[in-house]
């Protein structure tokens, strides 16, 4: 096995080589004559998938890319039936800056942005009264303080809960309707799973990048196409079985086997914990163990288009103190960005994986209840709606891992490691420092494709 230290260095070269910088340099026909007459199979066209295929490609293997859905993107697709961008899936560039690079491929095909304000919101209580000014800020600060001690007073070792965290610095705040709102809409949203189930010591130890977070208005998924052109991509082709070692691997699928010298497998952390892939050998026990360890929850929208606002169209953001915690607690007004009259609500923690398995009708009446506690009979029907349903979805089962009481970043960086030096798994579960993000996706993928060329060397 590879001891593979990654670093922002080699992330830099990675990105470098995945746009062909680095094939006309002596170390780039080095690599390029390490690849010669290699295939290598990327199972998954999703940013991961993609970036590590580019980058394969690019300096000289030949690459197959095998993906069950019938489109390219996995969890990143925009869909435009509301007449503004929909994302199913991924839905901010975290942390703009330069050195990002998810925001480096989104300005290469043209992007345009609109900053999402954390700080233009509103918030309801449980009677669907607006909170008075001290109120709110009684709630942020509660939850900051919260969030300060936890980091300050626990060890690394600690395998309390969030939830059980909270509860032993203050009980009271853990029964305050508008503290558990804020770690549900804040921290619940953000990591991707319930704080009675997100690690205390671990939930918020990720990279970030600076800048405040934005929408992509000109869609997401367009920069997918810069990564998949010129790739042979064979879509609506489900794999089975991944069978690697000795002299090369072979993916078995429902429309016949591929064969190859080296076999990327960049499927959700989802799929993986449900086991759809039969792996042969198996993946060795200390995989296994991670892949059980780290959580994969879900986050669930629902765009609402109505053919006249009933909100203040000048607020980004409305906050709702639901029950259970988490049903549609968090609503982006998409007017502050567009002209179109759509709520998106965002279901998150424990209650996601329920509304997800929802009909499109009843996530739609349970939606509506929420917004008629707030703004009663000036609710009228919605005109178009989209909804998401991640957890029941068989080729992901879920939104984005996270780091359970217990696990560690070893359990997401360990996954990345190559099996037999014939196998390699990426996506955003193996990459703690960026998880649950697509610039982590995408990095992931270069490291991949990186140790691909390590092993043919």
């Amino acid at each position: 096995m590879t001891n593979f230290k990654w670093s922002r260095r080699k992330f830099l070269k990675a990105a470098l080589m995945a746009s062909g910088a680095y094939v006309a340099t002596p170390l780039g026909r080095a690599r390029a004559s390490a690849l010669e007459g290699k295939t290598v199979i990327v199972v998954g066209a999703g940013v991961s998938g993609l970036g590590a295929a580019r980058s394969l490609a690019n300096q000289g293997a030949t690459v197959i890319v095998v993906e069950g859905r019938d489109r390219l993107g996995g969890r990143l697709y925009t869909d435009w039936s509301l007449g503004a961008p929909f994302e199913d899936g991924a839905g901010w560039v975290h942390g703009p800056s330069d050195d990002n690079p998810a925001k480096r491929l989104t300005d290469a095909v043209g992007a345009e942005y609109v900053v999402t304000d954390n700080d233009n919101l509103v918030v309801f209580g449980p009677d669907g009264y607006e909170l008075d000014e001290d109120r709110q800020s009684e709630v942020d600060d509660t939850w900051y303080d919260l969030i300060e001690r936890i980091d300050e007073n626990l060890e690394l070792s600690d395998t309390r809960s969030l939830i059980d965290a909270i509860r032993y610095f203050d009980s009271s705040a853990a029964a305050d309707p508008g503290v558990l709102w804020a770690f549900s809409a804040y921290t619940e949203f953000s990591k991707g799973g319930p704080i009675e189930n997100l690690s205390a010591v671990y939930f918020n130890r990720d990279g970030v990048f600076p800048g405040d977070d934005v929408v992509v208005t000109t869609g997401y998924d367009k920069l997918l196409g810069p990564l998949s052109e010129g790739l042979d991509i064979r879509l609506s082709t489900k794999v089975t079985g991944i069978t690697y070692g000795g002299d090369g691997v072979t993916v078995t699928t429902d429309k016949g086997p591929v064969t190859g010298d080296f076999v990327i497998c960049s499927v959700p952390l989802g799929v993986l914990k449900k086991n759809v892939i039969a792996f042969d050998p198996p993946l060795p026990a200390s995989y296994q163990k991670s892949i059980d360890k780290v959580g994969f929850g879900s986050v669930t929208k629902l765009a609402l288009k109505f053919e006249e606002p009933f909100w203040d169209t000048d607020v980004q953001y409305f906050g709702m103190m639901t029950e259970p915690k988490g049903r549609w607690n968090y609503w982006l007004n998409y007017r502050t960005f567009c002209d179109e009259n759509i709520l998106l609500g965002l279901s998150v923690g424990a209650h996601s994986p329920v509304v997800d398995q929802m009909t499109d009708e009843e996530m739609k009446a349970d939606g509506l209840a929420v917004l008629r506690n707030v703004w009663e009979d000036d609710v009228g029907e919605p005109i178009a709606m989209r909804a998401t349903h991640w957890y029941v979805d068989p080729l992901s089962y879920g939104a984005y891992a996270f780091p359970t009481p217990g696990s560690y970043p070893s359990d997401y960086d360990g996954l990345a490691q190559p099996v037999e030096n014939r196998l390699v798994l990426c996506g955003e579960h193996t990459i703690f420092e960026y998880a649950g993000t697509i610039h982590g996706a995408y990095l992931s993928g270069l490291r991949a494709a990186e140790m691909v060329i390590e092993e043919a060397e």
